[in-house]
């Protein structure tokens, strides 16, 4: 394998189009509920500072069409000409998650046509020299799954064993590289604590089984796939957050206990079913009597802080895993392309620090290649090297990616 790995991620949901599955249920029900209630705050009147034809062709957050995933990207269909486009841009590697609904449309029954599908997605990146990252869980579940209880239910676990067992055997050959779960805390928290996410629950209770039962899922995956393909490597992919404190007694003690309970509760969960920590990384939180104390002193679109030097602190927090690290996200909504291409020379100038420092840092994959669907926000959030035209799904390169790009003809390892 190369020594470093550089690329994009995408999820199936995100870009491929046309999935049934419990979230597109779930925007079925809520698009106008949410759309409706945009237009009653504040929240989007930024947008009438941005030019006039990136406005003309936003699918409009206060339209209840910005709220369907419908046909996405239209990845599905244009996979080779996206994996194309990531080839020209200097990748050698690139993160994409199966659609478990696709692949199980039934309980216990496979539709070997969508697996042959994705065997063609493998075969294509091979083609294209990219090395597969195979993430097998990207926040959806099919309709099934979710009706018995989605990651709670009794069954979860085996369903979602029996579902990795079957994916590795089909695709083990021409893969090496798979991630079990994306982000279980924020999966976690944003469907089971906050209520923003399908299931929609706000439990104190259901948020922690769900961490440990994605806990589970994880180590009985990571089990499966090695026992079938035991020079996989596998992991999984974590939203970790770089807390900072304030100063004072009562800031240092918040600091501590809020990185053990988002950080090192789900890494001491997976490290000993790992064989890589995958890193992805977006958010500062500075705690100051209170938390989200940040500066702010530069946003991206959809209002999260750029802070590059947090990537830093998280990968020297991990060194004592003594594990690889892939980040397996990085990126921001940039709809101008105004901060993308600072936002990644920086990051990777703390990376590469890290690096020098003595963390293993085998990769790098920015989030996203393509434009896509944000989950609850929709479609107008811009987060891809690749600007989609969402009318025509042509895609046009930013320059910003042409920048990666330059950064990756130019790293020495």
């Amino acid at each position: 394998m190369a020594k470093f790995f550089w690329g994009a991620a995408t999820s199936s949901h995100q870009v491929e189009g046309g999935n049934i599955n419990n979230w597109s249920e779930w925007e079925a029900r809520t698009a106008e509920k949410r759309a409706l209630k945009h237009a009653k705050t504040p929240s989007h009147t930024f947008l009438k500072k941005w030019p006039p034809h990136i406005l003309k062709s936003f699918p409009n957050p206060l339209r209840s069409e910005n709220y369907l995933s419908g046909r996405a990207c239209d990845h599905y269909n244009h996979y080779k000409e996206d994996f194309d486009i990531a080839k020209k841009l200097g990748h050698n590697a690139h993160r994409f998650s199966i659609e478990w609904s696709r692949i199980e449309p039934e309980e216990g029954k496979f539709n070997q046509k969508e697996i042959d599908h994705y065997k063609e997605v493998v075969r294509a990146l091979r083609q294209h020299k990219l090395e597969p990252f195979i993430t097998l869980w990207h926040w959806t579940l099919p309709s099934w799954l979710s009706k018995k209880g989605g990651v709670l239910a009794e069954c979860a676990i085996h369903r979602f064993e029996r579902y990795a067992e079957k994916m590795v055997k089909e695709l083990g050959g021409n893969v090496r590289l798979w991630i079990t779960i994306n982000e279980p805390d924020i999966y976690s928290l944003q469907s089971y604590l906050r209520g923003k996410w399908p299931p929609e629950k706000q439990n104190i209770i259901s948020f922690c089984r769900s961490r440990q039962r994605l806990a589970a899922i994880h180590s009985a995956a990571y089990r499966k796939i090695k026992n079938i393909q035991p020079e996989a490597q596998v992991g999984a992919a974590l939203n970790l957050v770089f807390f900072e404190s304030g100063g004072g007694v009562i800031n240092n003690i918040l600091t501590f206990l809020a990185d053990k309970f988002w950080n090192y509760w789900d890494l001491e969960s997976v490290k000993n079913a790992s064989d890589f920590i995958g890193l992805n990384y977006y958010f500062h939180n500075r705690i100051d009597y209170g938390i989200n104390k940040n500066a702010n002193k530069e946003i991206s679109d959809i209002g999260w802080e750029i802070y590059p030097e947090g990537i830093y602190r998280v990968l020297k927090n991990l060194k004592k895993y003594n594990l690889p690290v892939y980040v397996t996200e990085s990126g921001l909504a940039d709809a101008r392309d105004a901060h993308r291409a600072n936002f990644i020379k920086n990051h990777l100038y703390w990376v590469k620090r890290a690096v020098n420092e003595g963390v293993d840092v085998r990769g790098y994959f920015y989030w996203s290649l393509l434009d896509n669907f944000e989950w609850d926000k929709g479609f107008w959030p811009r987060f891809g090297l690749v600007e989609v035209d969402y009318k025509t799904m042509a895609r046009k390169i930013r320059p910003s990616a042409l920048e990666y790009k330059k950064i990756i003809d130019q790293w020495e390892y």
